[in-house]
């Protein structure tokens, strides 16, 4: 087998010169660090003349005692994940919900059977909804005092100052009453 000695030394000078690319393209490798516990020792510096090298005795290499070792550094522990829970209404209801919670309890509790009772009982809730307002903010403030004011269409209904079917006006407080329970978390 015959060699081309020609072609051999472009191969070699081509592969010097990837390498010598290589070699300046790759950042430099960091200086080693010291180990914990070993001394790190620092060349003397060079004298200038041959005649005024000192050399100086190197400092003793404290060895650990028992009692003053090395601190160890605290190794964190894992944590873990914890969900954060998004506060639930029932928690904390907003703001008028629980005087309104109230004022529809008192309602059904003392209506009755009678117009007249059920007339007084709606006048009552009316009022005691009118205070609540008073506390209640955004969407549950507009409720309340939306029920307010069919609780006074209903006492007007119940004792005859208007006329009207005061089913009507009750099937429109249910509903309003559904709606005020899933914007407090169900009162």
């Amino acid at each position: 087998m015959r060699l081309n000695w020609t072609a051999v030394s472009a191969l070699a000078a081509a592969v010097a010169t990837v390498v010598a690319l290589v070699a300046y393209l790759m950042p430099p490798s960091p200086p080693p660090q010291p180990q914990p516990g070993t001394a790190v020792t620092t060349p003397a510096p060079q004298a200038s003349s041959p005649d005024q090298v000192t050399t100086r005795p190197a400092p003793p290499t404290p060895s650990p005692s028992p009692e003053s070792s090395t601190p160890q550094q605290p190794v964190p522990s894992p944590t873990r994940a914890v969900p954060i829970s998004s506060p639930s209404r029932s928690a904390v209801p907003p703001r008028g919900c629980d005087e309104a919670s109230t004022a529809l309890t008192a309602y059904h509790r003392n209506a009755g059977t009678a117009r007249s009772s059920q007339a007084a009982a709606a006048h009552q809730t009316y009022l005691d909804l009118m205070g609540a307002v008073l506390d209640a903010q955004g969407v549950v403030g507009a409720k309340i005092n939306r029920l307010a004011t069919e609780f006074q269409e209903l006492n007007f209904r119940l004792t005859g100052m208007t006329g009207g079917d005061p089913n009507q006006v009750i099937a429109d407080i249910n509903t309003d009453v559904a709606e005020l329970r899933r914007l407090c978390g169900s009162i």
